[in-house]
Order: C-alpha cells, then structure tokens, then sequence
C-alpha cells in the first residue's frame, strides 16, 4: 500500500500539475623572536560563530517565479506536503531517516529557521489550433511533469555541515534499499544510488531513490542537498509518471540566490 508520506508526495505533484495545466492551457606571521617586544595592540577577536537565518529572512531568499520563468510555484502545495508528524516517521535504518525527512521537507536537526515552496517545470503549450488529440496530449504531458518541493533550513555554528554530512552518509549506507513508517503505513525504497551531477554553493550531494508504488508500480524520487554557508537548500522532485527529470535550472538559480 502506498504509504501516507508518498500519497502526500504525489497529491502534492497534482496540485502543482493542475496549476500547471491553467498556465499552459593572507595574514602575516607572528614575530617568534626571543627578544620581540610585545605588541601593546589588543588582539584581534575571534569570528564569531556562524548565525543562522530566521524562517523569515530564508522566506525572503526562496525563488520567486519571476526568477524561474519556466517553472510554475505553487507555496500552498509544499506547506500540505511539510505537513507529516516527525514523531510518527520511522524508518528501519535509522540514518535513513534524513532521507525521508528531506523528502518531506521537515526539519533536519535543529535549524534557526526554515521556508518551503513548491515549484513545477511549465510544460509547452498547445499550438494555436490544435486538434483535440493534440490538446489531450499536452494536458497528459502537463501531468507527467516534474514537481520540485524546495526548502531552506538554517543553522548556527556547523549544523548545515552535520546536516548535508548525514545525507550524504545516509545515500551510502542506505544502498541496498530501506523501508519507512508514517501514520502506520509503511513505504519501501528499493535503492539509493547518486544521481545527476550537481555542482551548486559550496558542497551538494544528489541522490535517485527508487521507491515501490502501490499496485506493483514503480518511481524514482531526486533528492538533492546543496549548502551556501550556513543555509541548506533541499530539493525533493517526482513525477506523476514515476519519473523525475533533474530540475538542475531552478537547483542553480535557488542556490544563487543564497549568495
């Protein structure tokens, strides 16, 4: 059975399609000298420890549909989707867990603040004059398109590093595939694997989930955590189809805008 947190997932991929379908239709060194007077200048402070953002600044720093033409955003859509009690999800290999919590969009660790949006690839439209078949064509095209679920989350002090470090660990040791647990349904990811090259702020991990559908279907689920900093930008992408395109523009403008 498809588990409450996938169903949510793909409930979340057709409330950004039907949007889509109204669119489309150097220092220097220290004198070491015995002799070296002292220097009576007070020394420098210490940096300070990195500050992370509040959920209103991170809100300020989401794309905005301005910035990604060809996507469609939908901000209602990724807030059902965040919407899964974190004391509920388990999964049977603990540190698998981050994986599932990226997917869903909750909270990782203890960030100062967080944002989500949601956003799909603008599918082409209908040319003028079209037949019916052709029009039928696009609003299946519209469906089967790709829908990104965003989210900022923040940190002091290294909690993005620890953040992106247990993702990354979790793509290894979660191989051979996990299972989780949400509101007593339980969903199967059958792989995890690296998945689409992505090169964006400072260091960024990808990951391609292949999870079991209900009725012996089959999807592929993009992951992705990129960090600029002390802020982590996550990616969650699916397809009603059951498989997701890379959304490597909106990864590339959404981790620009961080800075």
């Amino acid at each position: 059975m498809r588990s409450t947190l996938v169903r949510r997932t793909v409930l979340t991929a057709s409330a950004v399609s039907l949007a889509l379908l109204a669119t489309a239709c150097g220092s220097d060194k220290a004198d070491t000298k015995g002799d070296a007077k002292p220097d009576p200048r007070p020394s420098a402070p210490s940096a300070p420890a990195a500050k992370g953002k509040t959920d209103a600044e991170l809100a300020g720093l989401l794309v905005t549909q301005a910035e990604v033409p060809d996507y469609v955003v939908n901000a209602q859509a990724a807030a059902k989707l965040s919407k899964v009690d974190e004391n509920q999800l388990t999964t049977d290999k603990p540190a698998c867990k981050v994986l599932v919590q990226t997917q869903a969009l909750q909270k990782i660790g203890k960030p100062t603040g967080v944002a989500r949006t949601a956003l799909g690839a603008k599918p082409k439209e209908p040319a003028a004059g079209a037949s019916p078949e052709e029009k039928l064509e696009a609003v299946k095209n519209a469906l089967g398109t790709t829908v990104t679920a965003t989210g900022l989350s923040s940190y002091d002090g290294q909690g993005a590093q620890e953040t992106l470090a247990a993702f990354k660990t979790a793509g290894q040791i979660c191989a051979g595939g996990f299972s989780s647990t949400s509101e007593g349904e339980t969903t199967k990811y059958e792989s995890v694997a690296a998945g689409p090259a992505v090169t964006a702020g400072d260091e960024a991990v990808s990951l391609s989930l292949g999870i079991d559908l209900e009725g012996g279907d089959k999807g592929t689920l993009l992951l992705v955590m990129a960090r600029k900093g002390g802020t982590i930008a996550s990616f969650s992408s699916i397809s009603l189809l059951g498989k997701a395109d890379s959304p490597t523009a909106l990864i590339d403008a959404q981790v620009k805008k961080l800075g």
